[in-house]
């Protein structure tokens, strides 16, 4: 490609996505980072025999882990491809891409920024409906202009200070590791509780601009989300999703995959949340106990 190009992967404990992951990137001409942190599978194994970089840090969250390998993962390039090991392109989005940037020109004021069309595969299948499906991440941008927000702990966006675009073929995303069940419970388990946090703490949103960005389009969602009553609201979205947007279309997997995250993960975070919120009510009227009882002490 002439225009320059490197592509960064997170990993920990990756072995049975990393192979498919590096191998949609063979023969690339762009180099490719590994940030790892602290695998004791086989996964720097497989990431050396292919010629990666490899660099370690500790985890602390998504967004925090990108942030550092952005800052200081030794990146040259003008443009970056940020992948998760357990997604990989494919042979038509691989074009696109090299069509695209390889027809870019410094200062031709085209986009800042590319989202991707993610196919998420679940146990074997892809979820095609449920409003899953189209579903745009962004994840080409210009090193120069991305920025990310630290108060996202669960799910890490991209966000670019200027223009952005779609790409039209699709990134696979397929951990081979939730083929167990419990891997997927144990992780959704754990993001439950950051998720709750998240809320509690009221992020403010990192988009802007208009409705056709796909991360306006999240935000605002999450928005009418919040206002909605703990509970309750996780019945409403599987109902919506499973029927409304055709989940059931999905087969049984998509039954177990609309199920458990549209439903049993989003009642765990509003339980973790009703913690939260109950919690900080008791210490607000413990303070105001306090300060009450301090003040008739010193009448």
């Amino acid at each position: 490609m002439r225009a320059p190009l490197e592509v960064v992967i997170l990993t920990q404990d990756e072995e049975a996505n990393l192979e498919a992951c590096l191998e949609s990137l063979r023969d690339w001409s762009g180099a490719t980072l590994l940030v790892d942190s602290g695998s004791r599978d086989r996964t720097l194994e497989i990431a050396g025999r292919r010629g990666v970089r490899c660099l370690h840090h500790p985890f602390e969250t998504h967004t925090r882990q990108w942030q550092w390998a952005l800052e200081h993962g030794g990146l040259t390039s003008e443009w970056v491809l940020g992948l998760d090991a357990d997604q990989r392109l494919t042979p038509e989005l691989r074009e696109e891409i090299e069509g695209e940037l390889s027809r870019r020109r410094p200062g031709d004021g085209g986009p800042d920024g590319y989202f991707l069309c993610r196919r998420q595969i679940f146990r074997g299948r892809w979820i095609r409906h449920g409003g899953y499906y189209p579903k745009y991440l962004l994840k080409l941008f210009r090193r120069s202009r991305v920025r990310l927000d630290e108060s996202e702990l669960v799910d890490h966006h991209f966000y670019v200070d200027g223009p952005v675009a779609r790409l039209r073929h699709d990134l696979i995303e397929d951990n081979r590791k939730e083929h167990d069940i419990s891997v997927w419970v144990d992780k959704h388990n754990r993001y439950a509780r950051r998720q709750a946090l998240e809320e509690w703490r009221g992020r403010p949103s990192a988009g802007g601009g208009s409705w056709s960005d796909p991360h306006v389009r999240i935000n605002r969602a999450k928005r009418l989300w919040s206002r909605l009553p703990l509970f309750l609201r996780p019945a409403l979205y599987f109902v919506y999703r499973y029927f409304f947007r055709l989940g059931f279309l999905d087969g049984r997997e998509g039954f177990v995959f609309h199920f458990l995250q549209g439903f049993w993960y989003r009642l765990l975070v509003d339980v973790h949340l009703w913690d939260l919120r109950r919690a900080g009510g008791e210490a607000a009227a413990s303070d105001q106990r306090v300060h009450r009882r301090s003040q008739r002490l010193s009448r």
